[in-house]
């Protein structure tokens, strides 16, 4: 049998109405606290940063492919869709999904009210699963092959600025010569809380778009390219740079968002010296309270020592002591961060407004390999920090230990 741990078993088990007591429950609430934190902060700020990029990308895919033009218009340039990325993109693993998309902008009228607007148009390719979630009313457009739906999807900061609701009919103008006027129907709305799109953009038909600037069918204004792993986007890019034509222009979602994708990877920074903080507060807790403890325990270190006991295995009592502690702390810590995840995400408690956060809830971003990390990060870390104040105890006399009072 291992001594050391055997004493330190012990020891550990006191009464609770002790001052060992006390300053134990202090130990463990102060690490359970300090763990739970971190969890609650990772899962917050990944969740945050999650919903965030998700909503771009519902918008614009992780990639996109245009002509090359050195024009700043809201309209690109048309391309052919008979190319061999498009038809053939199965063939490479790396490409989950391509659709096509073409903008014009224009002028929505409605209530004696006019707005500028953009309208995306896509195909039936589109895939609406992941834009489902921004839709507060009604549903999706339904494109075809065959003709061109007049039905669009607008957002609701839009519909209150026109005063217009589900399944009301509104025209668009576009401004082009001759100009061209059409009367849409509104099947949806939608909101993100992104300014960039809710305040001008529009969803509707391609064939619109391919119609109003006399396109043919096989033109279009890009592509949207959505790939297998978004963390692998700039090795993805040179890639798909090598399958496109000389003429066509790869950007991704991260450079055409540039602003608000740098917001969020400033976020990832305030979280590393928000866990250094937390782990070095945890650390001198630690420190603290052992020496506490080991102040406490000096007629029995001068026992042992007496009785024959190493300086090592002293140390070790109190060591293992602290790890004891250090997983009691792991498990409240758990609970409670876990605990509030779960409450958070199917209840959401916490709400928010979605004018300044983009989004009407907390969010919740489920990371085991974050959670398990920090874990076994705390106990590493606090673990070795406690070989600090064991080393008092190689100076305690075991003479004056024992009349210690």
């Amino acid at each position: 049998m291992n001594l050391s741990y055997f004493i330190a078993k012990r020891i550990s088990g006191v009464k609770v109405d002790s001052f060992s007591g006390t300053i134990y429950k202090i130990a463990v609430a102060s690490i359970g606290i300090g763990l739970a934190v971190m969890i609650i902060s990772f899962q917050i700020l990944q969740g945050f940063q999650e919903t965030i990029q998700e909503k771009i990308i519902s918008f614009g895919g992780h990639m996109q492919v245009t002509k090359f033009t050195l024009s700043q218009s809201f309209e690109e340039d048309p391309l052919s869709k008979n190319v061999e990325f498009f038809k053939d993109y199965e063939d490479y693993k790396f490409i989950e999904h391509i659709q096509e998309y073409a903008h014009k902008a224009g002028l929505l009228k409605a209530n004696n009210e006019v707005l500028g607007i953009v309208l995306k148009g896509i195909a039936p390719s589109y895939d609406t699963s992941r834009f489902d979630r921004n839709i507060v009313e009604g549903r999706f457009l339904h494109p075809n092959d065959s003709t061109a739906s007049n039905e669009i999807l607008i957002s609701k900061n839009i519909a209150s600025k026109l005063n217009l609701h589900l399944h009301d009919n509104t025209l668009m103008y576009f401004i082009q010569n001759p100009i061209r006027v059409r009367k849409l129907n509104i099947c949806g709305i939608y909101e993100t809380g992104l300014e960039d799109f809710d305040e001008r953009i529009v969803i509707g038909d391609l064939k619109l778009v391919q119609k109003i600037n006399d396109w043919p069918d096989s033109l279009i204004g890009g592509f949207e390219v959505y790939v297998d792993d978004f963390r692998k986007i700039n090795q993805y890019e040179k890639k798909l740079s090598d399958l496109v034509n000389y003429d066509h222009y790869v950007e991704k979602i991260s450079d055409k968002y540039m602003e608000i994708f740098d917001w969020l990877a400033l976020l990832n920074r305030n979280v590393v010296i928000f866990l250094t903080l937390t782990l070095a507060v945890a650390s001198f807790n630690m420190i603290s309270i052992l020496l506490i403890l080991i102040m406490e325990r000096t007629q029995m270190i001068g026992t042992l020592k007496a009785l024959g006991a190493k300086n090592k295995q002293i140390r070790k009592i109190f060591v293992y002591n602290g790890m004891i502690m250090i997983a009691k702390g792991l498990i409240l810590g758990n609970l409670i961060g876990i605990g509030f995840g779960l409450l958070q995400s199917n209840f959401q408690i916490l709400t928010l407004s979605p004018e300044n956060y983009y989004m009407k809830y907390v969010p919740i971003y489920w990371n085991i390999e974050v959670i398990v990390g920090l874990n076994i990060l705390i106990f590493l870390v606090v673990s070795l920090v406690l070989m600090l104040p064991t080393a008092i105890i190689s100076r305690i006399s075991p003479i004056k230990s024992m009349r210690f009072n």
